[in-house]
């Protein structure tokens, strides 16, 4: 009977470390031993701490519930705030110590490392051409109250709601997400 691969135990443990330490905080050997596995197996399974991050981001990305704001079934606004309040959530079960990953590695490894920042620009264009869609159909439907233009409205939001995350983690507090709701709350009518 073949062995049970370890991915999913090493991506998992990886996840924690890294939103517990940092990236470069996380060594190899702390990811393994989390996961109950050798060092070894570490490389069964990946070329580089570099590359699981990579993969660690693909699988937050998919934790983040982006399918929401293209749900065509609801309200575009209720749909953009549901989303930010299932963010909110996500933060609130982990006490505010977490923050989001690409937050964290872009503030982390944007300078030293290329793929991994290419990784978390990619993820807030798509998070941002979302944010945008969603905006275009709320103005369609008389229920925005901003007449900024719909991608520069999502990436003022995208950032806001990073900034709010960074400073709920420092502060361990739901404050600045509060903070955010106010604002976002304020564009539509």
């Amino acid at each position: 009977m073949p062995r049970p691969s370890m991915r999913k135990h090493l991506i998992d443990a990886a996840s924690d470390r890294f939103h517990e330490h940092g990236f470069n905080g996380t060594g190899i050997k702390d990811i393994a031993d989390a996961a109950g596995t050798p060092k070894g197996s570490f490389y069964n399974h990946f070329d580089s701490k570099e590359s699981m991050a990579i993969e660690v981001m693909r699988r937050y990305a998919d934790t983040r519930e982006m399918a929401m704001l293209a749900d065509t079934s609801v309200p575009p606004v209720e749909r953009m705030r549901g989303h930010f309040a299932y963010l909110a959530s996500d933060l609130a079960q982990f006490g505010y110590t977490r923050g989001c990953m690409f937050g964290n590695f872009g503030l982390e490894l944007s300078t030293h490392s290329t793929a991994i920042r290419e990784e978390v620009g990619g993820r807030f264009d798509h998070w941002e051409s979302l944010l945008a869609s969603v905006l275009d159909e709320a103005r369609a439907a008389g229920t925005l109250a901003s007449e900024v233009d719909s991608a520069v409205l999502a990436r003022f939001l995208v950032n806001a709601w990073e900034g709010a995350a960074m400073q709920a983690k420092v502060a361990r507090s739901s404050a600045p997400l509060d903070g955010f709701f106010v604002v976002l709350d304020s564009l539509t009518s």
